[in-house]
């Protein structure tokens, strides 16, 4: 039956936009902003459902949990990991400062991930195909089996463990500044101390307290660790010489 003239005609109701499907890429997604812009502490399972607008037990069909979520973080940054020289044996240690170099940069690209990625083991492809790249370089160097499985937790725990330190201080809201007022400050308090029972501390103040932006300490570790690798080596046996050539 039609519609009579005098009534008033119904606004047709707006069709409402088709949401978005909740996926484990979206999930990450939305972590990684409350990541970057909150900090470690602020990423939850409640926290991220509210960014994508749902309910936390929506997530839980596609994230397990807390710790599960962590390794997907360290996963999407282990993504951005980009390794694309061929290993080169002669080259092995520069390499390997290279690749810890790299993994620093993709931390420090998402700060906060290192707090996820403190105790963590990583079993996501990307992140393993990281630490085979690493063990192929050790390898290639002849470091000992055990040794180089070894390394393979040593080293990102170092370069993790770097990150976190740099995200702890940038959450200080320090001026460079007030780096430079602390690292004096720091230094005269060294220098301060008693001689009789801190020699090498008082005469080392100087030393103590250079490489304040990290880079040149970072660095040094990386030395460190790759020198340390490269003595477990095998020395190649000198051959003897023939006495009656």
């Amino acid at each position: 039956m039609s519609q009579p003239p005098w009534q008033p005609i119904a606004p047709a109701k707006p069709a409402r936009p088709a949401k978005e499907p909740l996926t484990r890429d979206r999930i990450v997604d939305a972590a990684m902003r409350v990541l970057t812009q909150s900090g470690y502490e602020a990423v939850s399972m409640r926290k991220i459902a509210s960014e994508l607008g749902t309910g936390p037990a929506s997530l839980y069909a596609h994230v397990a949990n807390k710790r599960e979520l962590d390794q997907l973080l360290v996963e999407r940054t282990a993504e951005q990991m980009v390794f694309d020289d061929p290993i080169d044996p002669d080259r092995w240690q520069e390499q390997l400062k290279a690749t810890m170099r790299e993994m620093l940069r993709a931390m420090r690209a998402n700060p906060g991930v290192a707090r996820a990625a403190i105790g963590a083991v990583p079993v996501g492809e990307r992140a393993l195909r990281t630490t085979e790249r690493i063990l192929t370089l050790l390898k290639a160097g002849n470091v000992p089996d055990q040794a180089a499985a070894w390394a393979v937790d040593l080293i990102p725990l170092y370069v993790t463990a770097v990150a976190f330190e740099e995200t702890v201080q940038s959450a200080s809201d320090w001026t460079p500044e007030d780096v430079e007022r602390f690292v004096n400050n720091l230094r005269t308090y060294f220098e301060g101390l008693p001689a009789d029972r801190f020699p090498l501390t008082v005469a080392l103040a100087n030393q103590l307290t250079s490489g304040a932006d990290g880079d040149a300490r970072f660095e040094f570790g990386l030395t460190v660790i790759t020198a340390g690798l490269a003595a477990l080596a095998p020395t190649p046996l000198t051959p003897t010489p023939n006495p009656n050539p």
